[in-house]
């Protein structure tokens, strides 16, 4: 039985393209079976994410779902283009036009009717001239610390996926040749009968709707174009990256059946909290605590900036607790080359714990007088 794709994604019916490409995403990189070898279940939870994406993905499948449901894709198959699926349009597999002359209102309801089953206009089937498998994208995250995210670094991914077969160059032949176009449909991947007042149109029989005919396989694909390869990827994070950032490497994901076209790779980059600085934007927040002396009648401090160097910042006499001292050019790096943001220092007051005789009577003589003298706070 076919399973709700909205379901399966777990988004509303509503949902937009980039949330279904969320919901994907992160769905693909939970059930992957390289993270899950040996579980079953993921595997089965990895198809059904995959057949829900496969459908929701698509404008014209979407639609078909929408209003037919499950009875869409007759027999399970959500691949095809033909929403009545083998057996559900009793014209055939495939789709069809009205020839009745002069009947124009008839047309226009009947074009109508059949975009909502996945069709862009008679004669013109959705996966028409192209069925071959375009390669799936993939997804993988990165948590990094901030000081990676300052200077910038090179990440090696390893994973497993479908490459192209190097025996026959991806083009799924037994000498590595294109595949000749298929003689019966031209190349369309498409036939037309006509059955009394209706052109039917249905895959071709001969090259199963993909436009070409594979005489003799390759031995080491056995006709897809691709394989299954452990890959590793060399990405490379900029400096000043943000928390949260995708990072898209084109035609590095899957390999695409037959020659057509790969898919994308995407690098999710996360940044764990630092523990000395607080990131806001390209700005940094230092929390410092100074000795009250220092705020009092001012002086100077010395700061550790993110890339390791030594500062010499000047204190103000008087400066009050949480107020924030600018460092400028000492953030993180911004978009443009050589832009950097600013460094905060936001003061906290260091209270001594220990004091001596000397210490605690200075202290009560400030204290007296500072009740006898209360305009100087």
């Amino acid at each position: 039985m076919n399973k709700n794709p909205y379901e399966v994604l777990g988004v509303a019916r509503d949902a937009s393209e980039a949330d279904i490409k969320k919901a994907y995403h992160k769905l693909v990189l939970k059930y992957h079976p390289d993270k899950n070898p040996g579980d079953k279940n993921a595997e089965e939870k990895f198809k059904e994410v995959n057949n829900a994406f496969d459908i929701l993905k698509d404008p014209q499948k979407r639609a078909a779902y929408d209003r037919f449901g499950d009875a869409a894709f007759a027999g399970g198959n959500a691949s095809g283009a033909n929403p009545f699926g083998a057996g559900g349009n009793p014209f055939g597999n495939g789709a069809f036009h009205f020839n009745m002359g002069g009947g124009a209102g008839m047309e226009d309801i009947l074009r109508e009717a059949m975009r909502g089953f996945g069709f862009d206009g008679f004669g013109s089937g959705s996966s028409r001239g192209e069925n071959r498998r375009s390669g799936r994208d993939l997804l993988d995250e990165v948590v990094i610390d901030l000081k990676d995210a300052y200077f910038g670094k090179k990440h090696t991914v390893k994973f497993s996926s479908e490459v192209k077969c190097d025996k026959c160059n991806g083009l799924g032949t037994a000498d590595g040749k294109e595949a000749p176009i298929c003689s019966r449909c031209g190349g369309t991947g498409y036939v037309h009968t006509s059955r009394g007042f209706f052109a039917v149109e249905t895959p071709c029989p001969d090259c199963n709707g993909l436009g070409h005919k594979i005489e003799k396989k390759c031995s080491q694909c056995d006709g897809t174009g691709t394989i299954h390869k452990t890959r590793t990827l060399e990405v490379n994070i900029p400096a000043g990256v943000e928390d949260g950032t995708r990072l898209r490497l084109a035609g590095q994901g899957e390999a695409g059946q037959n020659g057509a076209p790969a898919g994308d790779f995407y690098l999710d980059v996360r940044i764990r909290p630092d523990k000395v600085f607080e990131r806001q934007g390209t700005d940094l927040i230092l929390k410092l605590d100074v000795p009250f002396t220092t705020l009092a009648l001012g002086g100077e401090i010395e700061i550790s900036t993110i890339d390791d160097k030594k500062l010499s910042v000047k204190v103000p006499a008087g400066t009050q607790i949480g107020e924030k001292l600018r460092v400028r050019g000492h953030g993180m790096p911004g978009r443009r080359a050589g832009n950097f943001g600013d460094l905060y220092i936001d003061i906290n007051m260091k209270v001594p714990t220990k004091l001596t005789e000397k210490q605690k009577k200075l202290l009560n003589e400030f204290a007296s007088i500072k009740s006898e003298k209360r305009g100087w706070f």
